[in-house]
């Protein structure tokens, strides 16, 4: 249900929360298109299509979903109607799993990036494909959201307990709720979490060995002491910066993901728990897990801020109105002695 009898301080607590949540996802979203769509480097990153589709999809969870939740929650009452209950939590379930289905394909793409030749990356991520993988993020989860929300199968066998609890005779009110049967909880949670999240597991497993492989190359080639090969400088340089940027992305978004699982999994394991003890999970709870979930649509601009050096120079190049201190240096005209070897039929640099 909705909030079982707040107080009048607790309601003011909760507003203020709330309103600092909704705040921060509309503003670190729109940060996060704006950032992507003036910087040039941003757009040549592949990745970076989908972290924006993302920031729309967090965007759309923050203005569309977000704020009637609060309502509801505040005033302990939903005032807008059943037909409108029904597409607000339609469109919940869908911005929610579009967001998970977006980390899926971002971890997919590393996952060619870091892990297979640049030959195998490009033909696998090709522009067309790229637009079928967005496409997917947000056809997909319509057919766990409006097409069974609207047509009632969430409610199958369970309508005469999902009616008692809409009104309260005691207060008067009536609470938009969101019910699902045992079918549904399943489908919906494997869907939208547990195959994503299993996915994602393997990829970055995957991308963390490759790094860690990397990682001892270079630690023996640093104790070999490899000679100095000047006429290779630039191309050796700039190639070992894209691995070095493309290691530190995948560590970032790895934290993204997790950031998101211990967001959304308390919601998940409790959604298909709840119908296997006949619906005990308290009111309270629910909420406090879906506003978790709701937390991480706020959550993914800052990680970006904090954790990866490339957003972090564009949005403060927006903040700062384009201030010149924060322009990228080039890096290919950077003078950095080095030393260049060979290992398996690669070049590897040590500076």
């Amino acid at each position: 249900s909705s909030s079982e009898g707040f107080g009048v301080a607790e309601k003011i607590v909760l507003l203020t929360f709330i309103s600092a949540v909704i705040l921060m996802a509309i503003l670190g979203n729109l940060l996060v298109m704006v950032a992507v769509c003036r910087d040039r480097q941003l757009r040549k990153i592949k990745t970076n299509y989908f972290i924006v589709s993302l920031a729309f999809a967090d965007l759309l969870v923050s203005v569309l979903v977000m704020p009637f939740g609060a309502i509801e929650l505040v005033q302990d009452n939903w005032i807008y109607g059943e037909m409108f209950c029904l597409v607000r939590t339609s469109l919940d379930v869908l911005l929610t799993t579009a967001s998970i289905l977006h980390l899926c394909c971002i971890s997919l793409d590393r996952y060619y990036a870091i892990c297979c030749q640049p030959l195998v990356y490009r033909n696998k991520m090709t522009p067309l494909r790229i637009a079928v993988m967005l496409g997917g993020c947000w056809v997909i989860p319509t057919f766990i959201s409006f097409l069974p929300i609207m047509q009632g199968w969430n409610s199958i066998g369970i309508i005469d307990l999902i009616q008692q609890r809409q009104f309260n005779k005691a207060s008067n009110s009536t609470y938009c709720i969101f019910m699902v049967n045992k079918p549904y909880a399943i489908t919906c949670s494997v869907v939208a979490f547990y195959i994503p999240f299993l996915l994602m597991v393997l990829a970055y497993y995957r991308i963390y060995v490759t790094a860690r492989e990397h990682a001892r190359q270079i630690q023996v080639l640093q104790r070999a002491g490899a000679p100095t090969d000047g006429r290779q400088h630039h191309p050796d340089q700039h190639s070992t910066h894209r691995m070095k940027t493309e290691t530190k992305a995948a560590k970032t978004l790895c934290i993204i993901m997790g950031c998101f699982c211990l967001c959304w999994a308390p919601f998940f394991i409790t959604n298909i728990v709840d119908p296997f003890i006949n619906y005990t999970v308290p009111g309270k709870l629910w909420t406090a897990f879906l506003w978790l979930g709701y937390i991480n649509s706020g959550l993914n601009p800052f990680l970006y801020a904090f954790l990866n050096k490339s957003f972090r120079r564009a949005f403060l190049i927006i903040l700062c109105c384009g201030d010149e201190r924060y322009r990228r240096p080039s890096i290919l005209g950077q003078t950095v002695p080095c030393s260049t070897t060979t290992i398996n039929g690669s070049t590897h640099v040590l500076r």
